[in-house]
Parts: structure tokens; C-alpha cells; sequence
């Protein structure tokens, strides 16, 4: 299994209606995507999380420039060797941002092809599964227009209860009182037997987010994510003592590096970690190990293509609980449900859920196969 070659794809596409959340309008969803072949001619595949307005070129780049002449030649065996060189290399101008997505990507096709040359699962290999299925929590609840309206997002909660979704996360950030009104609006449509979650996508100061924690304190709220600039790491721990509700972030943090200050000061109650943006599957291996030692639980952010969802469920499955006890709850699958074309259409099965909940994939590798008609219809070779 050495590596032949690496193929490099940037995908587009508009969005036929634009959404927000609280940092941005979202006009097309892009994708980076890494296919790396070896000389036996398996392929295994990867993907680098191109969020919001992230350009899909940036981590292509990287992809082709940098690691595409340090990985040619290698065993897909070395993925651990082959990070932490990856990782030094660029440690000088990376660390961060589009240059650890890369390497996510890398590195999710490299587990890939560990599963599919073994003919084993993914999260086998990670060290085995603690669960078979995971419950699934609706993520969307994007705004299409800005206002005090709030049908459209009551109506949306509708059809995700109707759907069978038993926990769903709200998109809030557009000003505490009326992100006050959106959640008593929902909760009052939906009643107390769904359980919600909130993110309002750093878009606080910690006065603002303790505000807004304190007009929820009654929602039984799951956790309350990224309330706060993903660096004030000292306003994550300031509203720590403000509220009760579990403080969940990192889907903006990279490695077990930008991992350890947030895990041992205690800023966070949920780590989320991104397997297509903070690392890949190896990184994701790191961060986990950490926040069990910091008595964190992890629950990874997926918003990625069907790659970065099948990667995950791996990453999910082989995932263990901070505190095992027989009542305590596991990870929860996030289950993007705003318009991504290349989630539903990238993969010959794509990630469904049924009754709110998400089988683990047991084929070899992550588990699924590539539709090459829609990959060469829609994709750009870099």
C-alpha cells in the first residue's frame, strides 16, 4: 500500500437561496476533496472542511504543493509518522486554519485505505466501536432573511420533530432578545419532549452570552455552543460561573495542540472538533485522549460533504464516554440538514437517518463509494 499519486478536487455550487448565520450570508456550498492512490491501484478518500465562504482552492493548494511531494512514495501504514512530519513541516506559517484542513484530508484518505487493504471498518482499526447506531440532532435553523419573523424557524422545528429527530441545535447570534423569542417560540411549538441545543457561532461577548444563558436557564438546554470568540478562551471560563448550561466549542480549533489550553482551563464542557478541519482521524485520536484525561466529552461538528459525515460516524463510534455510568449519555450525531448537494449526492449511499437515529457504516475503510459521474460532473481537478 505506497502511495502513487494524489488527486486534488475543488466543488462548487450556488446556492439557490442564501442563508445566514450569525457571521455571515452563505451563498454556495464548496468542498475540497483528496484522493490518494496507491501503486495496487486502491483509492481512499478525504476531505478538508471548506466552512461558510472558505475558498476550496486555498487547502487544494496546500494539498498539491506541500504535502503531495512529502507523501508520494509512502506506506499508507505510516499515518502517524506521516502527521506529525505533515504537522512540523508546516508548523512555521500553519497550525491553524486551511493548512490543518489539508491534512485532515490527507489523513482521512489514509484511513481509508488502512480499512479497505485490512478489510475492516474505520473505527475498528481506531480501537473499536462503543456503539453501533447514534442518535441524530437536526442541525439548520439558518435564517433566509433577517427579522423578528419567527415562522419559518418554527415551522422548520416542526418538520424535524415529524421526521423522528428527538434533539435538534437552534442557530441563534442575531441579538439576545430576539434570539430569546425564536427559543420560546420553538420550545412553545414543540413542547418539552424535544431537546434543543443553541449556537450562536461566537457571535457574543461573555456579558451578552451570560444574558442570553440566563434568559434560557429554564430550557433544559443540551449545551450552549460557541457562545463567545473561539480565542477568548478566558470569556469560555468567565461564563462557566455565569450559567449551568454545558458549554460546548473547537469546531474552530486545530490539533492537540490548539486543543490543550481549552481542555485543561476547563473552558468547555463538550469538545467539537471537526475530523475534516481539526487534524483528520489521527488528530481526532489526540483531542480525544486529551479531554478524557480533562474529564471532557467530545462530540465531534460535521458540516462537511459525505465524506466528513462517514469520517465522523467512524470518529463518533470508536468515541468513549467521559463518565460511564449506566444512565450517562453518548455523543450525538450531527446532522446537517441545510441544502449541501454534495452531502446527498457525492456517495453512491449516502448518511440517512431514521426515527432520529444513524447507523455506523461496517464496510471496509469509512464505508462508502465514490459516484464517479456526479465527482467528474461537478468536480475541478486541481
Amino acid at each position: 500500500m505506497i502511495i502513487e499519486r494524489i488527486n486534488v478536487y475543488t466543488m462548487a455550487s450556488e446556492l439557490p437561496r442564501p442563508f445566514a448565520f450569525s457571521q455571515q450570508w452563505v451563498t454556495r456550498r464548496s468542498a475540497t476533496l483528496v484522493e490518494v492512490v496507491t501503486q495496487d491501484g486502491q483509492s481512499g478518500w478525504g476531505e478538508a472542511l471548506c466552512a461558510g465562504l472558505l475558498e476550496p482552492e486555498l487547502a487544494a493548494a496546500v494539498l498539491k504543493h506541500v504535502i503531495t511531494p512529502l507523501v508520494v512514495g509512502r506506506s499508507v501504514f505510516d499515518s502517524e509518522v506521516i502527521w506529525h512530519e505533515l504537522y512540523n513541516h508546516t508548523r512555521d506559517y500553519g497550525r491553524k486554519g486551511v493548512v490543518i484542513a489539508a491534512i485532515s484530508a490527507l489523513d482521512i484518505a489514509l484511513w481509508d485505505l488502512k480499512g479497505k487493504a485490512t478489510q475492516r471498518p474505520v473505527f475498528e482499526l481506531l480501537g473499536g466501536g462503543f456503539r453501533e447506531r447514534l442518535p441524530a440532532y437536526a442541525t439548520g435553523f439558518f435564517r433566509t432573511e433577517l427579522g423578528a419573523d419567527t415562522d419559518g424557524l418554527v415551522e422548520e422545528a416542526c418538520r424535524h420533530r415529524d421526521a423522528g429527530f428527538a434533539s435538534m441545535k437552534i442557530k441563534l447570534g442575531f441579538g439576545v432578545a430576539n434570539d430569546i423569542k425564536v427559543m420560546t417560540d420553538i420550545r412553545d411549538a414543540l413542547g418539552d419532549d424535544i431537546e434543543l441545543m443553541i449556537d450562536a457561532n461566537h457571535a457574543y461577548t461573555t456579558s451578552e452570552a451570560a444574558l442570553l444563558a440566563e434568559g434560557l436557564k429554564d430550557f433544559g438546554l443540551r449545551w450552549f455552543e460557541e457562545p463567545v470568540n473561539p480565542d477568548d478562551k478566558e470569556g469560555y471560563r468567565l461564563l462557566k460561573q455565569k450559567t449551568l448550561i454545558p458549554l460546548a466549542g473547537g469546531e474552530a480549533e486545530f490539533t492537540l495542540y490548539g486543543f490543550r489550553d481549552l481542555l485543561a482551563g476547563r473552558c468547555i464542557d463538550i469538545a467539537q472538533p471537526d475530523v475534516a478541519m481539526a487534524g483528520g482521524l489521527t488528530a481526532m485520536a489526540h483531542i480525544t485522549t486529551l479531554a478524557l484525561a480533562n474529564g471532557v466529552q467530545v462530540n465531534p461538528h460535521v458540516w462537511g460533504t459525505a465524506i466528513g459525515q462517514y469520517a465522523s460516524l467512524h470518529a463518533i463510534a470508536a468515541t468513549p464516554l467521559v463518565n460511564p455510568t449506566l444512565s450517562a449519555s453518548g455523543p450525538i450525531f450531527e446532522y446537517d440538514t441545510s441544502s449541501h448537494p454534495f452531502r446527498s449526492d457525492l456517495v453512491t449511499t449516502p448518511v440517512t437517518q431514521s426515527d432520529g437515529w444513524v447507523r455506523v457504516p461496517t464496510g471496509e475503510g469509512l464505508g462508502f463509494t465514490i459516484d464517479r459521474d456526479f465527482l467528474h460532473e461537478h468536480a475541478r481537478p486541481y
